[in-house]
């Protein structure tokens, strides 16, 4: 055979070219290890005020968005999403960011210790504002 590459041999033997392959071994390995990783941290990447929220038989909520969340500590103090907010200014701060208006929906996280008169004074004074679509978060309870 001249010029071609002989397929058949003069015994009936075959003769195969190599074939490319991807090795896809080295990309199982490390999908596994960003699996493990995304587990380990997305419990960490909640809501970053510390609070103790009452424990209930609720379900929990499904939504794809960030809520704009309310965080009432023991002590009364207010977080807006992370930050500190006076009471004084509450509705003020929440009708700068609300674009959709009173709509929007508002969970209030609080904590387990917070003053029962607390939390009805803050939800008072976003209802009597226009937001009346709050909601309260909880724990659900661990069985």
């Amino acid at each position: 055979m001249a010029g071609g590459i002989d397929t058949f041999s003069g015994y009936g033997r075959r003769r195969f070219k190599p074939t490319a392959e991807i090795n896809v071994t080295p990309f199982v390995d490390v999908m596994l290890v960003l699996l493990i990783v995304f587990m380990v941290s997305a419990p960490l990447l909640t809501v970053g005020v510390e609070v103790d929220l009452p424990d209930t038989e609720a379900r929990a909520l499904m939504t794809s968005e960030e809520p704009l969340t309310l965080t009432i500590q023991a002590d009364g103090t207010l977080y807006l999403m992370e930050g500190v907010i006076p009471f004084e200014e509450l509705v003020a701060r929440l009708e700068a960011i609300v674009e959709a208006g009173s709509e929007t929906r508002i969970y209030i996280r609080a904590d387990d210790g917070a003053p029962y008169g607390e939390v009805m004074r803050v939800m008072a004074r976003m209802s009597t504002s226009g937001y009346t679509n709050i909601g309260l978060i909880t724990d659900p309870v661990q069985q």
